[in-house]
């Protein structure tokens, strides 16, 4: 679906049009859902003091591979839900402000269900007074259908018949946000595309870039790509106290990238706020998740930051050059989600003398009463973060005499009688021994697995609907 060229040449349109305001106000599913109040201030203010011309846009990115596969759960439980679930904390307490002061909305928080996550937005803006605004929704990238099985089935191979699949989402990029923005849309509602591409959609159709600008293309995803993990680069994710200090982490400010014709970026934070943007946190968030620093595949473009470069131009303001990108793969990225049975968990505390020594009773024990399960053990504080399913990495570890030690216990199984039976039995801990145990806590919940493949581009059509809320 590639952009239309127009009379002018797009070189020439590009260096007339002022820079582009991009703030982010989640980075993920569960962030912090007053992050937006202090973006949209900053957004407003540098709109007054702009250029002629002059747009802003706020980004939402709330998806993960595990987050769409719980909405598409929610989603067969009722034909209304499946979208972003703190959607009405997010959004509501900036919705009329955006409105007012031309602000756009792009964002991926429709999940399983785009068009019932924009009509809750029609809901929201008639509930707040605000104007109805005009909100596009862009599907195409659910591949979970039964007519497309085939198409999963051809690209996965046979290991696909025995899944019993919960979702199947195929990375989709920048061009139907862009089509949307050039119809007017004033919100953009998007199930899965890939998480740059809610920043470069808005700077195609502010600059009016062709889909095949490789260069522009290339830099845009990678200021998307600075912006798209919210306060990771603001300082969030960098702090270390003692050897990477960050002031203010209590009310992290979360980015805004101001974007010219050329794709370059300047990153900033809003204005006010905890945090910190340096040369040092734009350099871990630009190599997080990169593979190939020379081919950074997305549904967009191939984007190079081999030669990357940043540089401090003021206080909390980095500016990234040298980045350029090449033509866009022929195939997308579509993740399957499936049912992987069921995950128990099970945890006990021991404090005092000789608590180690207890907690390690109490995993043998287990082990001894559960010999059809596969035990993971895990002494919290001592070795958990570091130790492995098989146990190796507790038994080659010598008792260090804690007197504090929480022990967990999990196990998987396909049936879920059988993973029932470690729920009971770290349970029956508390009388059966060993002395001293406490405050047990446990779980059972369906485990989600995923597949990951490869799809032609061909087949994975997209589009985009204006939506009208429901009559009540």
């Amino acid at each position: 679906m590639a952009l239309p060229s127009t009379s002018i040449d797009s070189n020439q349109r590009a260096a007339a049009v002022a820079p582009l305001l991009v703030g982010c106000a989640a980075g993920f599913s569960g962030d912090r859902t007053d992050a937006a109040g202090a973006v949209v201030d900053t957004l407003i203010a540098r709109l007054r003091e702009g250029p002629a011309g002059q747009q802003a846009f706020l980004i939402f990115e709330t998806l993960a591979e595990r987050t769409l596969a719980l909405a598409q759960l929610r989603r067969r439980a009722d034909p209304n839900a499946g979208y972003e679930p703190l959607l009405d904390d997010m959004l509501r307490p900036v919705l009329a402000r955006c409105l007012a002061h031309g602000i756009r909305i792009v964002s991926n928080f429709g999940a399983a269900n785009p068009q019932a996550a924009a009509r809750h937005i029609l809901r929201m803006a008639r509930e707040l007074g605000a104007p109805v605004p005009k909100v596009m929704a862009v599907e195409g990238d659910d591949l979970a259908a039964p007519s497309q099985r085939a198409l999963l089935r051809e690209q996965m191979g046979p290991a696909f018949n025995k899944l019993k699949v919960v979702s199947a989402n195929a990375y989709i990029g920048a061009e139907a946000i862009a089509q949307a923005l050039g119809e007017g849309a004033q919100i953009v509602v998007c199930g899965r595309v890939a998480d740059p591409s809610l920043t470069v959609g808005p700077a195609m159709s502010h600059f009016g870039w062709r889909s095949d600008d490789w260069p522009r293309l290339g830099r845009a995803t990678m200021a998307g790509h600075l912006l798209e993990c919210g306060a990771q680069v603001t300082g969030g994710y960098f702090a270390d106290p003692g050897f990477k200090d960050v002031p203010g982490m209590a009310t992290l400010g979360f980015p805004i990238a101001e974007i010219d014709a050329e794709g370059g970026c300047v990153i900033g934070k809003a204005d006010g706020t905890g945090g910190m943007v340096t040369e040092a946190t734009v350099k871990e968030q630009l190599l997080y998740e990169v593979h190939d620093p020379a081919a950074y595949l997305t549904p967009d473009v191939r984007a190079d930051l081999s030669m990357a470069q940043v540089q401090t131009v003021g206080p909390d303001r980095v500016r990234l050059t040298g980045v350029t990108g090449h033509e866009r793969p022929e195939q997308l990225k579509v993740n399957v989600c499936h049912e992987g049975g069921w995950l128990a968990e099970g945890e006990i505390s021991y404090a005092g003398p000789r608590a180690e020594d207890r907690a390690r009773l109490a995993a043998q024990v287990l082990r001894e009463r559960l010999p059809g399960l596969a035990l993971r053990v895990d002494l919290i504080g001592a070795v958990s973060i570091l130790a492995d399913d098989a146990g190796a990495a507790l038994a080659a570890t010598p008792p260090q005499g804690l007197r504090d030690v929480r022990l967990r216990v999990a196990a998987a199984d396909a049936d879920r009688g059988e993973a029932e039976k470690l729920v009971r039995e770290v349970t029956a801990l508390y009388t059966c021994g060993p002395a001293g145990g406490g405050g047990v806590r446990t779980a059972i919940t369906a485990r989600l697995n995923t597949l990951s493949g490869l799809v032609p581009r061909s087949a994975v059509p997209t589009r985009v609907t204006l939506v009208q809320e429901q009559p009540t």
